[in-house]
């Protein structure tokens, strides 16, 4: 029957209204993003019947996929418009580009894993995602200084604190958001640059994989 609604965007459905709209996820352009992107594509085929579910899911090579609320609390920090050019450092498997992208003009995402990277690229063009992301393979510790100024900045990955470099590539005015803490207890902060001067907010508490990358930035 034309116009009937699969499995598939009945569970995409499920999760924006039980694990975005019910825990506070206001921004109407995630919600009609992660409504419409389809997050099974950047899941390995095993777990694929968990793809809508409210949990981190593994990619490989020691790293995960983010749970759905807090893919769409990072993006929503970020205040998109969409004409901004967007940092994602921690490509993973391409699913939170493929957001981004649907919400900013340009989003360059990086990746230290060359095994990601590619898994980002390919699910990015299986998805029809990747028309406005570019994948790059590198130390995002270190931001990605050839694009530099970034109206927006997401990390996907934690670390003691922010690293310099990311905040010097961040527009006046701009927002990033990344997790800070230790290996056990960290905050997603949300950080806004304006007037020359940063101040930071906490979004939540989260448990994301380390940042790779520049020495400085590891935890003991």
């Amino acid at each position: 029957m034309n116009g009937a609604v699969t499995a598939t965007e009945a569970q995409r459905r499920y999760m924006v209204e039980r694990h975005l709209k019910a825990r506070g996820i206001r921004d109407e352009r995630v919600l009609e993003a992660m409504g419409r992107i389809p997050r099974e594509l950047f899941v390995p085929e095993r777990y694929r019947h968990n793809a809508y579910c409210d949990e981190p899911i593994p990619i490989g090579c020691g790293q995960t996929i983010s749970q759905p609320y807090i893919t769409a609390l990072m993006v929503q920090a970020l205040e998109l418009k969409g004409t901004e050019k967007v940092l994602e450092v921690g490509a993973g498997s391409g699913y939170h580009a493929a957001v981004l992208g649907a919400l900013a003009r340009e989003v360059i995402t990086i990746e230290i894993i060359p095994e990601l990277a590619e898994m980002a690229r390919r699910n990015l063009e299986v998805a029809g995602c990747g028309a406005n992301v570019r994948v790059i393979l590198g130390d995002g510790s270190l931001g990605y200084p050839p694009e530099a100024p970034y109206d927006a900045i997401s990390v996907a990955a934690a670390a003691p604190e922010i690293p310099p470099p990311l905040v010097d590539e961040l527009r006046d005015p701009g927002r990033l958001v990344m997790p800070i803490g230790s290996l056990d207890e960290q905050e997603l902060i949300v950080l806004t640059k304006s007037g020359g001067a940063t101040s930071t907010r906490v979004a939540a508490l989260c448990r994301f994989v380390p940042l790779q990358g520049g020495e400085g930035w590891r935890f003991d």
